[in-house]
């Protein structure tokens, strides 16, 4: 007996037969078996080009798929390519865009009038958490120390991240709002990158740092850093770090990356979009490459993941006004 994406996943394979055979044009969604096409709205090298390759590589390696085409529009947190992906990819069943939070961050800051609920919500893929953290040397050995500093006076309290509206501010206005602090008294500084903040951070230049625990992991094991808290839902295993919420900070934030088809795409394909990506997570080589990443996988698919995107969304936009740039 098979259930009813099994059913589904193989009745689409009979189609590409039956229509091949036939003469028939082939459904689109069935192709994504012989050939996907990853849409990447940033550069390479990125976390989001990083999760197509890794997509990639899995499908060949679990023969899921015989060729992958990756295109990469990158620009201002992937308001660029966005536009690109809704309007000339429509209606392609066998292609997938991958995006994330940063990017609901970005399409508010921006103004754009595009939002990632026009396209096809297929998967959440994967979550990275946040860390923060300090010098070794920092007077702040928990965060009810930095809490207290940051509500005695929120202008000394300086934190390192990365682009402002980013994942990095995010989380510190957050922090801010759980704490009672108005967030726009904030004191933040955006660095381009994760060397120039971790410069600043062991420079004493600012009071603490935020950014993905991969990024910081090398210089707290290095006990260069002292590492406060953790924005997961819960400890994670292999790192001694308490979370944000065990400490009296009610927050909780994952960056988190997943899969979007185009719009315009028939509920059939959608469908066998959903459990061809499901397979995929389910694959040994899939949760390798979670472990091999440090990526922690949240997966979430169809209608749950598409109101998981609505309230996220307005999640995000509620602390980007508080932040001033919503």
């Amino acid at each position: 007996m098979f259930d009813r994406r099994e059913f589904l996943h193989r009745s689409v394979l009979g189609a590409v037969s039956a229509g091949a055979i036939g003469g028939f044009a082939v459904p689109v969604a069935a192709q994504s078996m012989d050939s996907l096409r990853i849409f990447v709205p940033a550069n390479p090298g990125g976390g989001w080009d990083q999760t197509a390759r890794t997509i990639e590589h899995v499908l060949k390696a679990a023969n899921m798929v015989k060729t992958v085409q990756v295109t990469n529009v990158g620009g201002a947190g992937g308001t660029v390519g966005l536009p690109q992906f809704i309007n000339q990819w429509k209606g392609q069943g066998n292609a997938l865009m991958v995006g994330g939070m940063v990017m609901v961050g970005a399409i508010i800051t921006a103004k754009s009038p595009l939002r990632l609920s026009q396209t096809t919500p297929i998967a959440r893929l994967t979550g990275e958490f946040e860390v923060i953290v300090v010098p070794a040397n920092s007077p702040h050995k928990d965060m009810k120390s930095l809490v207290a500093a940051l509500k005695a006076d929120p202008g000394k309290v300086s934190w390192a991240g990365g682009s402002a509206g980013g994942t990095d501010h995010i989380l510190v206005g957050m922090v801010a709002r759980a704490a009672g602090v108005e967030p726009t008294k904030t004191s933040y500084v955006a660095f381009a990158g994760g060397g120039p903040a971790q410069a600043a951070i062991l420079g004493g230049q600012v009071t603490a740092g935020v950014s993905g625990w991969g990024e910081f992991s090398e210089q707290v094991k290095a006990g260069k850093m002292r590492a406060l808290a953790l924005s997961s839902d819960k400890r994670q295993p292999g790192i001694d770090v308490p979370t944000l919420k065990e400490q009296g900070v009610d927050v909780e934030l994952f960056n988190w990356r997943g899969v979007f088809a185009p719009p315009g795409v028939t509920p059939d394909q959608r469908n066998a979009m959903i459990a061809y990506v499901e397979k995929m997570a389910a694959s040994p080589q899939w949760q390798e490459e979670l472990k091999k990443r440090d990526w922690t996988g949240i997966l979430q698919t169809g209608d749950a993941f598409a109101a998981y995107i609505e309230s996220e969304t307005k999640r995000i936009e509620a602390i980007l006004k508080d932040l001033g740039l919503g």
